[in-house]
């Protein structure tokens, strides 16, 4: 941002701005625009597509099959009806979320800052503390903003209330998830399986020589780098590459409003504005 000093608007082409400057921003009076809404029920499908993957054993079931190997031994699932969903955070996704886990026949269970009673009353699920979610939840799915109140939301302690061979589903952003804890709950089977489409650090573990290119990070920062490397190769984790809004719905709408937000603040006019 200090290189470009003409700089008067900035368009993200996404709903987060987590990886955005604001407060520079503020001080230097640049605009920042965001896409507020545009795949919420197509995040909220791959929560599920993430979810009946783990529930169906599907990738080592095709896996096998390629191979022209038809047993079924180890590829007992489990049903999604009657199970107890824990959704954490209820805005435009974890509503969508919602909805779709009632169409399911699941129990849900709710924690938000701001409940939703609307919501709740007419999808019917319950709004508990945070604390009783984990303990009585099957399947906790998270829908949270990344923030200095979310980061590492779910580490260790969040884990020691879980039910034994809960499964962990994650679309919203890496770094609300200890991934050190994480690969503990893991390793003892506190967690059953674990459904990803975000990780900390994404860029760096997309390529193994990149963990020699690390030089002076922080050892945390190192840490968290193998730790991600290695959950992409264990079989109990299924990990997709931050694509939950990747339709060609979703991006249309996505480069639609982008347009549009750019086009009014050249009106004078910038709407969807985050600084």
């Amino acid at each position: 941002l200090s290189q470009l000093p003409n700089l008067k608007m900035m368009a993200t082409r996404s709903t987060g701005f987590d990886h955005i400057d604001l407060e520079h921003c503020r001080q230097r009076g640049i605009v920042v625009s965001n896409v507020p809404s545009y795949g919420d029920r197509t995040v909220a499908e791959h929560v599920f597509a993430l979810l009946l993957g783990i529930s169906r054993n599907l990738v080592e079931a095709v896996n096998r099959t390629r191979r022209d190997d038809f047993s079924q031994q180890g590829l007992q699932g489990f049903d999604l009806f009657g199970k107890t969903i824990g959704v954490v955070g209820t805005g435009k996704i974890g509503s969508c979320v919602v909805e779709i886990a009632r169409g399911f026949g699941m129990n849900v269970l709710a924690f938000d800052v701001k409940p939703n009673a609307a919501l709740a009353e007419r999808v019917g699920f319950q709004y508990v503390p945070m604390d009783e979610l984990l303990s009585r939840s099957d399947i906790v799915t998270l829908h949270v903003p990344l923030n200095r109140h979310t980061h590492h939301l779910i580490g260790d302690e969040a884990f020691g209330k879980m039910k034994r061979g809960v499964v962990v589903i994650n679309t919203a952003r890496g770094s609300v998830i200890d991934i050190q804890a994480l690969m503990s709950a893991l390793a003892t089977g506190k967690v059953r399986a674990v459904g990803l489409d975000v990780l900390p650090n994404e860029p760096a573990i997309t390529e193994e020589a990149q963990l020699l290119k690390l030089g002076g990070r922080e050892r945390r920062e190192l840490e968290n780098l193998l730790a991600g490397h290695i959950l992409l190769h264990q079989r109990n984790a299924l990990i997709s590459p931050h694509s939950a809004f990747n339709t060609r719905e979703a991006v249309g709408r996505l480069l639609a409003t982008t347009v549009e937000n750019i086009q009014a603040f050249l009106n004078g006019d910038p709407q969807n504005v985050v600084t």
